[in-house]
């Protein structure tokens, strides 16, 4: 926009102690839709009939779960490995709060005059191995992501920002799926029917990151004119554990 400081490139470290006026919100809307994607989608399984092929099953949380990874590669791209790695454990600890918040509200006795026991159940009463392996599959899937964006992002020098974001899901989201089908139903479907399942969803999930660069491209110009910076992690330490700046 007219008026505007262009983006300043400057290393990581420099953003310490920082005023960023829209970090908080993207944080926000990162972990809101991690969780919405899990509570409401994950426990649906839709169905879209394709011509030539007919009824196709999928499940309804892969319209918005990669959003996150979306997000996650904004958060990377604009301020950083550090304040990205935060926002992931943010989102950690948010799931794993869920998860413990669901067992508790499904396991209380319900009282006699309340009739919604088995609904609650049907929606929030997941099964605990399924839970802890999305958790899982989440945290590494996701540092993988803004690992690889961060480093991609020194090596073509800010430049060709499609490459950063839909090379960084393609790793991103094939750790994710490794972990999580193998931990969630190894051993229930057979091998076949298992690797089939996650190379699909891996492949639709990278498919709907490439069609949302558009998007991406539009909210990282934003963030980036309205902040005044364009963050390079050539200084940042790596490691996923630790949760501060």
């Amino acid at each position: 926009m007219e008026g505007e400081e262009p983006p300043k490139p400057v290393d990581a470290a420099a953003l310490a102690g920082a005023h960023l006026r829209y970090f908080d919100f993207v944080m926000a809307a990162f972990v809101t839709i991690l969780l919405l994607s899990n509570v409401i989608g994950a426990g649906k399984v839709a169905v879209i009939d394709l011509p030539g092929i007919g009824p196709w099953p999928f499940g309804a949380g892969i319209l918005f779960f990669p959003i996150s990874y979306v997000l996650g590669d904004v958060l990377t791209e604009v301020y950083g490995y550090a304040r990205a790695r935060r926002c992931i454990w943010a989102g950690f600890a948010a799931m794993l709060f869920m998860a413990l918040m669901s067992f508790v509200v499904v396991a209380l006795p319900p009282a006699a005059t309340w009739h919604g026991q088995e609904a609650y159940e049907a929606v929030f009463g997941q099964v605990p191995r399924i839970v802890m392996a999305s958790i899982c599959a989440f945290w590494a899937g996701e540092f993988a992501n803004s690992y690889v964006l961060a480093r991609m992002k020194i090596l073509t020098r800010g430049r060709h920002l499609w490459t950063r974001t839909i090379g960084s899901t393609i790793v991103g989201q094939a750790v994710d799926s490794l972990i999580f089908y193998p931990l969630a139903f190894y051993g229930l479907w057979d091998n076949r029917t298992l690797l089939i399942v996650l190379l699909t969803q891996w492949a639709l999930k990278v498919g709907w990151e490439a069609l949302l660069t558009p998007a991406t491209y539009a909210v990282v110009g934003f963030l980036k004119r309205r902040e005044g910076i364009d963050v390079y992690d050539t200084g940042t330490d790596f490691t996923p554990f630790r949760a501060k700046v």
